[in-house]
């Protein structure tokens, strides 16, 4: 059964750095030397929002979310990407979707889309994101773009790959 699982999530890359609070030790009077600050940056900086799936016959679709994504926005992401990726994966038509509890997949728009589509919906347990396995993809993709530093939010998206599709 668990081969027939299709796994999907969102997730927001950094340019720089993560969405964590960091902490240098430092002794008294030192505050401000070189190797104890953590530098910043003003401009330039930004992330890329993904939603994504996978299998464990590999990984799905990838899309970049353009803005802030709402249950009509996913709804568009799933009509348009949902099926393929079953396709790609082999999957057939009677794979599992797996997804959380966010209010956008749990809206009364998706809900209906994925019974007008006959989708079978793995029942989620709430705030357990740690149970989705891929978070540990995520982790992945996200420490492969911050070892390859790039500059800006185009460099990021051009290392992503053009398998990226964007919804607006």
């Amino acid at each position: 059964m668990s081969k027939k699982i299709l796994w999907s999530d969102e997730t927001k890359i950094e340019l720089f750095g993560v969405n964590a609070r960091r902490y240098a030790w430092r002794k008294p009077g030192t505050a401000h030397h070189l190797a104890n600050t953590i530098p910043t940056v003003k401009h330039g900086g930004g992330s890329i929002m993904l939603w994504g799936c996978f299998s464990a016959a590999g990984t799905g679709r990838l899309v970049r979310i353009e803005g802030k994504m709402n249950a009509a926005m996913y709804r568009d992401i799933l009509d348009e990407n949902l099926f393929q990726s079953a396709l790609d994966l082999r999957l057939g038509r009677r794979f599992i979707f797996q997804q959380d509890n966010d209010p956008k997949h749990t809206a009364k728009i998706t809900k209906k889309w994925l019974q007008d589509n006959s989708v079978n919906v793995l029942e989620w347990p709430s705030q357990s994101p740690d149970l989705n396995p891929i978070e540990h993809l995520w982790r992945d993709l996200k420490m492969a773009v911050h070892r390859r530093s790039p500059l800006n939010l185009m460099e990021a998206s051009n290392y992503l790959g053009a398998s990226v599709s964007i919804a607006e």
